[in-house]
Protein backbone atom coordinates (compact mmCIF):
# COMPACT_ATOMS: atom_id res chain seq x y z
CA UNK A 1 0.00 0.00 0.00
CA UNK A 2 1.56 3.27 -1.15
CA UNK A 3 0.05 6.31 0.56
CA UNK A 4 0.30 9.98 -0.35
CA UNK A 5 0.10 12.38 2.59
CA UNK A 6 -0.76 15.54 0.67
CA UNK A 7 1.03 18.40 2.40
CA UNK A 8 1.01 22.04 1.29
CA UNK A 9 2.70 25.24 2.44
CA UNK A 10 1.15 26.38 5.71
CA UNK A 11 0.33 22.78 6.66
CA UNK A 12 -0.69 21.65 10.13
CA UNK A 13 2.08 19.42 11.47
CA UNK A 14 -0.32 17.31 13.53
CA UNK A 15 -2.27 16.28 10.45
CA UNK A 16 0.61 15.19 8.24
CA UNK A 17 3.10 13.83 10.76
CA UNK A 18 0.77 11.90 13.09
CA UNK A 19 -0.95 10.16 10.19
CA UNK A 20 2.38 9.39 8.49
CA UNK A 21 3.85 8.03 11.72
CA UNK A 22 0.95 5.68 12.40
CA UNK A 23 0.60 4.48 8.81
CA UNK A 24 4.31 3.76 8.59
CA UNK A 25 3.90 1.32 11.47
CA UNK A 26 2.69 -0.94 8.64
CA UNK A 27 6.05 -1.07 6.83
CA UNK A 28 6.42 -4.76 7.63
CA UNK A 29 3.27 -5.30 5.58
CA UNK A 30 4.71 -3.36 2.63
CA UNK A 31 2.95 -0.07 3.39
CA UNK A 32 4.68 3.29 2.94
CA UNK A 33 3.29 6.74 3.63
CA UNK A 34 5.04 9.61 1.86
CA UNK A 35 4.90 13.38 2.42
CA UNK A 36 3.60 14.45 -0.99
CA UNK A 37 3.82 18.10 -2.04
CA UNK A 38 3.70 20.39 -5.09
CA UNK A 39 7.14 21.84 -4.30
CA UNK A 40 10.44 20.33 -3.18
CA UNK A 41 10.07 21.93 0.27
CA UNK A 42 7.01 22.97 2.25
CA UNK A 43 6.85 25.06 5.41
CA UNK A 44 4.27 24.43 8.10
CA UNK A 45 2.01 26.96 9.79
CA UNK A 46 4.56 27.10 12.61
CA UNK A 47 7.64 27.52 10.42
CA UNK A 48 8.82 23.91 10.19
CA UNK A 49 10.29 23.28 6.73
CA UNK A 50 10.44 19.74 5.38
CA UNK A 51 11.49 18.14 2.12
CA UNK A 52 8.82 16.27 0.24
CA UNK A 53 9.24 12.56 -0.37
CA UNK A 54 7.04 12.46 -3.47
CA UNK A 55 5.80 15.06 -5.97
CA UNK A 56 2.13 15.99 -6.01
CA UNK A 57 1.48 13.83 -9.07
CA UNK A 58 2.24 10.74 -6.98
CA UNK A 59 -1.18 11.15 -5.37
CA UNK A 60 -2.85 10.04 -8.61
CA UNK A 61 -1.00 6.72 -8.63
CA UNK A 62 -1.02 6.02 -4.88
CA UNK A 63 -3.25 3.33 -3.41
CA UNK A 64 -4.45 5.75 -0.74
CA UNK A 65 -4.39 9.49 -0.15
CA UNK A 66 -4.71 11.63 2.96
CA UNK A 67 -5.16 15.40 2.64
CA UNK A 68 -4.12 17.38 5.68
CA UNK A 69 -5.17 20.89 6.58
CA UNK A 70 -3.33 24.20 6.69
CA UNK A 71 -3.65 27.94 6.74
CA UNK A 72 -3.51 28.28 2.94
CA UNK A 73 -6.15 25.72 2.00
CA UNK A 74 -8.60 28.30 0.68
CA UNK A 75 -5.94 29.56 -1.74
CA UNK A 76 -5.24 26.02 -2.89
CA UNK A 77 -8.95 25.30 -3.31
CA UNK A 78 -9.23 28.34 -5.61
CA UNK A 79 -6.23 27.31 -7.73
CA UNK A 80 -7.67 25.35 -10.64
CA UNK A 81 -4.25 24.56 -12.07
CA UNK A 82 -3.11 22.99 -8.80
CA UNK A 83 -6.35 21.05 -8.38
CA UNK A 84 -5.94 19.66 -11.89
CA UNK A 85 -2.72 18.00 -10.71
CA UNK A 86 -4.73 15.91 -8.22
CA UNK A 87 -6.98 13.56 -10.25
CA UNK A 88 -8.01 11.30 -7.36
CA UNK A 89 -10.19 8.25 -7.93
CA UNK A 90 -12.45 7.05 -5.11
CA UNK A 91 -13.32 3.88 -7.02
CA UNK A 92 -9.71 2.73 -6.71
CA UNK A 93 -8.15 4.70 -3.87
CA UNK A 94 -8.85 5.07 -0.17
CA UNK A 95 -9.14 8.83 0.32
CA UNK A 96 -9.25 10.77 3.57
CA UNK A 97 -9.18 14.45 4.46
CA UNK A 98 -8.80 16.32 7.69
CA UNK A 99 -10.16 19.70 8.71
CA UNK A 100 -9.65 22.17 5.85
CA UNK A 101 -8.52 19.28 3.66
CA UNK A 102 -12.24 18.49 3.41
CA UNK A 103 -12.62 21.69 1.37
CA UNK A 104 -10.20 20.29 -1.20
CA UNK A 105 -12.18 17.05 -1.39
CA UNK A 106 -15.30 19.11 -2.02
CA UNK A 107 -13.61 21.10 -4.79
CA UNK A 108 -12.39 17.85 -6.35
CA UNK A 109 -15.97 16.57 -6.43
CA UNK A 110 -15.35 13.67 -4.06
CA UNK A 111 -17.96 14.48 -1.41
CA UNK A 112 -21.04 15.88 -3.14
CA UNK A 113 -24.07 16.12 -0.84
CA UNK A 114 -22.76 13.50 1.60
CA UNK A 115 -22.22 14.57 5.24
CA UNK A 116 -18.60 15.39 6.06
CA UNK A 117 -16.43 16.48 8.97
CA UNK A 118 -14.16 19.50 9.22
CA UNK A 119 -12.85 21.94 11.80
CA UNK A 120 -14.83 24.87 13.18
CA UNK A 121 -12.94 27.52 11.20
CA UNK A 122 -13.31 25.72 7.88
CA UNK A 123 -16.95 24.72 8.47
CA UNK A 124 -18.56 27.73 6.72
CA UNK A 125 -16.25 27.41 3.69
CA UNK A 126 -17.08 23.72 3.29
CA UNK A 127 -20.79 24.51 3.62
CA UNK A 128 -20.42 27.20 0.93
CA UNK A 129 -19.04 24.46 -1.32
CA UNK A 130 -22.36 22.63 -0.93
CA UNK A 131 -21.30 20.04 1.63
CA UNK A 132 -23.37 19.11 4.66
CA UNK A 133 -21.13 19.33 7.73
CA UNK A 134 -21.78 17.10 10.74
CA UNK A 135 -20.67 17.74 14.31
CA UNK A 136 -18.52 14.63 14.61
CA UNK A 137 -14.82 13.75 14.64
CA UNK A 138 -15.00 11.24 11.80
CA UNK A 139 -17.30 9.99 9.07
CA UNK A 140 -16.75 7.77 6.03
CA UNK A 141 -18.79 6.92 2.97
CA UNK A 142 -17.35 3.93 1.19
CA UNK A 143 -13.74 4.70 0.31
CA UNK A 144 -13.86 8.41 1.25
CA UNK A 145 -13.46 9.63 4.83
CA UNK A 146 -13.28 13.01 6.53
CA UNK A 147 -12.25 14.04 10.03
CA UNK A 148 -12.47 17.20 12.10
CA UNK A 149 -9.97 18.38 14.71
CA UNK A 150 -6.18 18.06 14.68
CA UNK A 151 -5.99 14.91 16.76
CA UNK A 152 -8.63 13.23 14.60
CA UNK A 153 -5.68 12.29 12.39
CA UNK A 154 -5.53 9.19 14.60
CA UNK A 155 -8.98 8.18 13.38
CA UNK A 156 -8.10 8.70 9.72
CA UNK A 157 -4.95 6.61 10.02
CA UNK A 158 -6.76 3.86 11.95
CA UNK A 159 -9.60 3.81 9.39
CA UNK A 160 -7.15 3.53 6.51
CA UNK A 161 -5.31 0.63 8.12
CA UNK A 162 -8.52 -1.14 9.09
CA UNK A 163 -10.00 -0.66 5.61
CA UNK A 164 -6.84 -1.90 3.92
CA UNK A 165 -5.62 -4.60 6.28
CA UNK A 166 -8.26 -5.29 8.94
CA UNK A 167 -9.18 -4.17 12.44
CA UNK A 168 -6.51 -6.22 14.16
CA UNK A 169 -3.75 -4.41 12.27
CA UNK A 170 -5.30 -1.03 13.09
CA UNK A 171 -5.56 -1.91 16.76
CA UNK A 172 -1.93 -3.02 16.84
CA UNK A 173 -0.67 0.19 15.18
CA UNK A 174 -2.66 2.38 17.56
CA UNK A 175 -1.62 0.36 20.59
CA UNK A 176 2.02 1.12 19.79
CA UNK A 177 1.56 4.91 19.68
CA UNK A 178 -1.03 5.25 22.46
CA UNK A 179 0.02 6.70 25.85
CA UNK A 180 1.35 4.22 28.39
CA UNK A 181 -1.36 3.36 30.90
CA UNK A 182 -4.06 4.38 28.42
CA UNK A 183 -3.37 2.01 25.56
CA UNK A 184 -6.49 -0.11 25.91
CA UNK A 185 -8.83 2.85 26.34
CA UNK A 186 -7.23 4.74 23.44
CA UNK A 187 -7.61 1.79 21.08
CA UNK A 188 -11.18 1.14 22.23
CA UNK A 189 -12.16 4.75 21.65
CA UNK A 190 -10.70 4.83 18.16
CA UNK A 191 -12.36 1.55 17.20
CA UNK A 192 -15.69 2.80 18.53
CA UNK A 193 -15.42 5.85 16.28
CA UNK A 194 -14.35 4.14 13.04
CA UNK A 195 -15.99 0.71 13.28
CA UNK A 196 -19.47 1.81 12.12
CA UNK A 197 -17.93 2.94 8.82
CA UNK A 198 -15.93 -0.18 8.02
CA UNK A 199 -16.37 -3.16 5.76
CA UNK A 200 -13.05 -4.66 6.71
CA UNK A 201 -11.20 -7.59 5.16
CA UNK A 202 -11.10 -10.77 7.19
Amino acid sequence: MQIAIMTFDGFNELDSFIAAGILNRMKSRGWQAHITSPSAEVTSMNGVTVQRQKPLEFAAEADAVLIGSGIRTREIAADGTLLSRMPLDSTRQLIGAQCSGTLLLAKLGLIGPLPACTDLITRPWVMEAGVQVVDAPFVAHGRVATAGGCLASVYLAAWMIAAGAGLAEAEQALHYVAPVGEKATTVEQAMRVIAPFLDTPS
